[in-house]
């Protein structure tokens, strides 16, 4: 198993967004650094383009390094959670046999004219499925039916008909464990990517993230869902993103249930 950091900050609508920067860094120290590389991701915000997508030129930039630097079994350390929909279009071997499952509080389903920020990170799911900006989104898209969305509980208006067209596990569908394999044992794919925005966990669980939900999962009952998961599907790469630490004690304190979300699926 290989890592990828990525410490992408721009397609974050917080405030904070550099802060991912700090998690991406704190995550990689407790990497095996053989088999870890570090992406040299632009720092500068970048410009629009005249799209609807914020900062979209070093969202770019980020993505051509990252396809330069995929390869198969690959976890994706984030930086925002828009690094997967990257990390998919330069999946080796392509996308058509792949499930993916989408662990996030929020739904990512925006396109650039129902977005309220701007922001791509908001965008990443829906570009995942091959719609809002042409330029950044999967070309074909990953069809709704092999997309399998964990925990999303804080939705804006737009983004409901969008989940309620997708297989959607609640917080309370992982108290079984086998929860998550049958949803993606009935795509019928034959990889999965698990997707991973930390906010998915309560945030009793794990304090360093942007826009905390509460009501969330466990690292005990996403990382038994997902060993269950992987004990039967091979698993194509995955990602965790959306840590962003205010300190570095904060950080520390947070690194024991990050280290369980890595070795679930690492």
């Amino acid at each position: 198993m290989r890592f990828l950091v990525v410490p992408q900050w721009q397609g974050s609508p917080s405030a904070r967004a550099m802060l991912l920067v700090d998690g991406a860094s704190a995550l990689a120290g407790d990497l095996p650094r053989a088999a870890t590389t570090v992406l040299d991701v632009p720092v500068e915000a970048g410009e629009s383009l005249g799209t609807g997508v914020r900062r979209l030129s070093a969202l770019l930039r980020t993505r051509d390094q990252l396809a330069d630097a995929m390869a198969a079994e690959t976890v994706v350390i984030g930086g925002d959670c828009s690094v997967t929909v990257a990390a998919l279009r330069s999946l080796p071997g392509g996308t058509d046999d792949v499930a993916v499952v989408w662990c996030d509080a929020h739904g990512d389903l925006h396109v650039p004219e129902s977005s309220p920020s701007g922001a791509f990170a908001g965008m990443a799911l829906r570009a995942v499925l091959g719609e809002g900006e042409p330029q950044l989104a999967l070309s074909p898209g990953i069809s709704r039916d092999r997309v399998v969305a964990v925990g999303m509980r804080d939705l804006d208006d737009a983004e409901v008909s969008q989940v309620a067209a997708l297989t959607h596990l609640p917080v309370e569908a992982l108290d079984r464990d086998d929860a998550l394999l049958e949803a993606v044992r009935a795509t019928g794919a034959q990889r999965v990517w698990i997707h991973i925005d930390v906010d998915v966990l309560d945030p009793a669980e794990l304090g360093g993230v942007s826009f905390p939900s509460p009501f969330g999962l466990t690292a005990a009952s996403l990382t038994a869902a997902i060993r269950v998961l992987r004990s039967e599907v091979p698993l194509a790469g995955a990602t965790i993103a959306g840590f962003a630490p205010r300190s570095p004690a904060d950080a520390v304190d947070d690194l024991g249930a990050l280290l369980r979300l890595v070795g679930a699926v690492a």
